[in-house]
């Protein structure tokens, strides 16, 4: 699937699903791709252009998320199938 350049995109890894599938064993998707329309979870993600690595401690994400990916290019991603 892809995410169209232009807007500002924001990739982490979602902490919460990480720890919910080492709790449980469970297969949740661990990256999380922020955009001004919502989410988008991912397990695979390619960033077909410039992106800048974002650490900010003191201003994090909405998400709780401290270091991001950001871009503004094309951002390709899959998603497996995944046992609800």
């Amino acid at each position: 699937m892809t995410l169209r350049s232009g807007t500002i995109k924001r990739i982490h890894v979602n902490q919460h699903h990480l720890r919910a599938n080492r709790k449980d064993g469970g297969n949740r998707p661990v990256l999380t791709i922020q955009t001004s329309k919502g989410p988008v979870y991912a397990d695979h993600i390619d960033i077909k252009g410039e992106s800048s690595l974002v650490f900010q401690p003191e201003k994090p994400l909405s998400c709780g998320a401290r270091i991001w990916v950001e871009t503004r290019a094309q951002v390709n991603y899959t998603r497996r199938k995944h046992a609800a």
